[in-house]
């Protein structure tokens, strides 16, 4: 005879014999009942072979162990890695990630936003866009659900902030690039969606007077995350009319490093930092595959490993000593210097 499915916790108890309290008293927490009624429930579990539905589980209590993680794009190599370092956090921790990606669009972030308020999560760690976010939402659902926020910061809203300290970083190469070899041009886009590239610039200028240099500053028309794209094209155009002012040029980021390099390849200049090169090309983050362009890209690394745990541990102590948004704490990692061939 087949035995027929058991659909809910209701039925469960039933055929089991346990009160149907009792039941969801061990669900919500194991050693919360006696080792003996423990013992009956396990091994009712394994004879019907019975799961419980977590998510209607989680819809009953107040909060829930699950931890929202959203990213402004998952496609970027660099929000991939630093989202799947927390996701990994999140599990040792025994919490269960819920990792969503906005796709570039802050409408999206929003939606997102809201969609996990339903889920009633615990907690939630938001790589924000900054001024392209919906302020009012972001602050009132930090209100409502702690909140910490990661790589680009929003002052004020959520109970803490982790990132990289865009000043130390980029003074750090500007200083590197001026020891050895001609001072940096900036290459940035025009419309920025991440606040980190206007830090950066800032972080460019204040450097490049601290050593004594006029800054030179280029920067590429075009939005969204098509970095590569627009660092080739744009960097590019300014190439061939010979734009930059010296032979060093410095990119906000990686991506738009790489596209530059592709883009100097194709016009014949010879990158790197010996006596027959063209052009030094450096970057910022250390993306994933900066390590494999030809020639290596010179950047600065940001701490993945670091920010996702300080991240993920500001949260859970949040929800531990239930701190209040007057506690908030900002912390930022140093990056360092990667010196490949390119530069």
């Amino acid at each position: 005879m087949v035995q027929s499915k058991i659909r809910n916790m209701e039925e469960f108890a039933a055929v089991s014999g346990i009160s149907r309290p009792t039941v969801s008293k061990y669900f919500n927490d194991p050693d919360s009942v006696r080792a003996s009624t423990r013992e009956k429930i396990e091994a009712a579990l394994k004879k019907h072979d019975y799961h419980p539905n977590v998510f209607a589980m989680n819809q009953n209590r107040r909060t829930t162990k699950n931890i929202g993680v959203v990213v402004p794009n998952l496609a970027d190599p660099f929000f991939s890695e630093i989202g799947r370092r927390v996701e990994l956090a999140c599990i040792d921790a025994g919490f269960s990630p819920i990792l969503l990606s906005s796709h570039g669009d802050p409408e999206l972030e929003r939606s997102n936003l809201n969609s996990l308020r339903s889920l009633k999560p615990a907690g939630v760690l938001l790589a924000p866009f900054g001024r392209m976010s919906d302020e009012a939402s972001v602050k009132a659902f930090s209100e409502d659900i702690p909140l910490v926020l990661f790589d680009a910061n929003m002052p004020d809203i959520g109970q803490a902030f982790v990132g990289t300290d865009n000043f130390q970083s980029v003074n750090l190469i500007v200083e590197y690039l001026c020891r050895s070899g001609e001072p940096p041009c900036f290459f940035e886009m025009k419309n920025p969606m991440n606040p980190n590239a206007n830090k950066r610039r800032q972080a460019y200028v204040e450097s490049m007077e601290r050593h004594g240099h006029e800054p030179k500053i280029h920067q590429a028309e075009g939005e969204g995350w098509n970095f590569e794209e627009i660092g080739s094209t744009e960097g590019g155009r300014l190439l061939s009319s010979k734009a930059f002012e010296t032979n060093t040029i410095l990119c906000s980021n990686d991506r738009l490093a790489i596209g530059l390099l592709a883009s100097a390849y194709g016009q014949g200049y010879r990158v790197g930092h010996s006596a027959e090169c063209h052009l030094r090309i450096a970057g910022h983050d250390d993306h994933p595959f900066a390590q494999f362009t030809c020639p290596p890209l010179t950047t600065i690394a940001q701490n993945y490993e670091a920010i996702a745990n300080r991240a993920v541990g500001e949260l859970f102590a949040m929800l531990e000593n239930k701190a209040s948004a007057t506690d908030r704490v900002e912390t930022l990692f140093e990056g360092r210097l990667i010196m490949r061939g390119s530069a």
